[in-house]
């Protein structure tokens, strides 16, 4: 049997979303939030502001696009760029996760896109990226935060394409680089890698994508939250801080201290280098644990930020899907209990699991205290799942 650990990770936080928040972090850090002021004011006005030209420094993010902040986390950046930009030509849709396939349910149901194509894989792995075709428009997510699968280039995106690239980064951006020159449209919230609070959400676009935006009328009535433009023209003032609707100043603040706290680091790399320490202490265990594996099943393609995890001893497989999901929930459940691994569960949709958040919020020390707590709860799932199995 295997020992219960003696070492407990000092943050046993893993959440996928809303994340870990920064090592350090206390309410303290919200001391200057502009509470009680109208956002529209100077001041707060300035820290929206600060926000945007922080996040661009650290993402090297070309001088010629636009960076606004945008109601309802980066679900609402996705879908203000959806209903905006999509219409004016055939779109391709690749759906590998969850929210990939919602992009698509959105495109083809909700929009109803008449020429919209979804070339999709199951969990795990990517779609055929050689049939996007660069005469079209192409929504994707950079990384499956569902899924533990990510792009590991964007080679499949040509220089010279004439549509636009719309991707979803929220749980790639500050954790992985991304080719700016191939793309049009990036999204992310402040939940993810930096751990910040939920329902704010950023959205970026190209030269092109602003192009886009005052050339195209969509066909559908469009409400005022999802509005970027105003007669014709792009709303300039949203990617200077003057926000469609009311963001909370307490928010605003917490964005701030996880960006101050990324520019200590030393910026994108900093980050990029904490995430990938991560993935490898997960490796590493993964390698010398039989039972486990990557979801993914490509090593380029597993994420540094959503850590996605399957069983594949033979009891567990040998186990009907109910029962999977049962050996899966217990797993997770007792980690909870013992307050070693929060929320490590597999998300609802994907294979059961465990997910562990390896973002650079994310201690790699906590990482390693972690992964013999999921051996000592393995073997009791085993103990007792075995047996229903044989």
């Amino acid at each position: 049997m295997v020992a219960k650990p003696d070492i407990r990770p000092s943050n046993p936080r893993f959440s996928s979303g809303p994340c870990a928040k920064r090592p350090g972090w206390s309410v303290a850090a919200l001391e200057g939030a502009l509470l009680g002021r109208s956002h529209r004011a100077k001041d707060p006005k300035a820290k929206l502001a600060e926000v945007i030209e922080r996040s661009r420094a650290i993402l090297g993010m070309p001088k010629d696009w636009r960076l606004g902040i945008v109601p309802a986390s980066d679900t609402g950046a996705v879908e203000m760029a959806l209903w905006s930009l999509l219409g004016s030509r055939g779109v391709d849709i690749l759906a590998w996760e969850s929210f990939s396939k919602d992009w698509a349910t959105d495109i083809t149901k909700q929009l109803r896109l008449a020429d919209a194509r979804v070339i999709s894989a199951g969990y795990g792995k990517l779609p055929d990226l050689a049939q996007v075709d660069p005469a079209r428009d192409v929504v994707f997510v950079w990384n499956g935060t569902t899924s533990g699968v990510r792009l590991p280039n964007a080679d499949f995106i040509k220089a010279d394409r004439e549509g636009l690239a719309i991707c979803d980064a929220t749980s790639a951006a500050f954790a992985m680089d991304l080719p700016w020159d191939k793309l049009d449209v990036v999204t992310w919230s402040w939940q993810k890698v930096l751990g910040g609070e939920a329902a704010h959400g950023m959205l970026a676009l190209s030269p092109r994508a602003v192009a886009r935006l005052e050339s195209h009328k969509p066909a559908w009535p469009m409400p005022k939250i999802f509005r970027i433009t105003k007669d014709g023209k792009l709303n300039e003032g949203i990617f200077k801080g003057e926000t469609i609707n009311t963001p909370s100043m307490l928010c605003v603040e917490d964005a701030l201290d996880g960006l101050r706290w990324a520019e200590a680091l030393g910026g994108l790399k900093g980050l990029i280098a904490r995430s990938e320490a991560n993935l490898a202490a997960v490796a590493e265990w993964v390698a010398r644990t039989p039972w486990a594996a990557f979801l993914a099943e490509e090593p380029a393609t597993r994420s540094c930020t959503s850590i996605c995890l399957k069983i594949v001893a033979p009891w567990f497989t040998a186990l009907d899907a109910e029962g999977q999901a049962a050996a899966a929930k217990k797993l997770a459940g007792i980690l909870d209990k013992e307050g070693v691994a929060l929320d490590a569960a597999s998300y609802r949709d994907a294979p059961p699991g465990l997910r562990i958040w390896g973002g650079a919020t994310v201690e790699t020390a906590d990482i390693k205290a972690a992964l013999p707590w999921i051996d000592w709860a393995y073997a009791q799932v085993e103990a007792e799942f075995g047996r229903k199995a044989a």
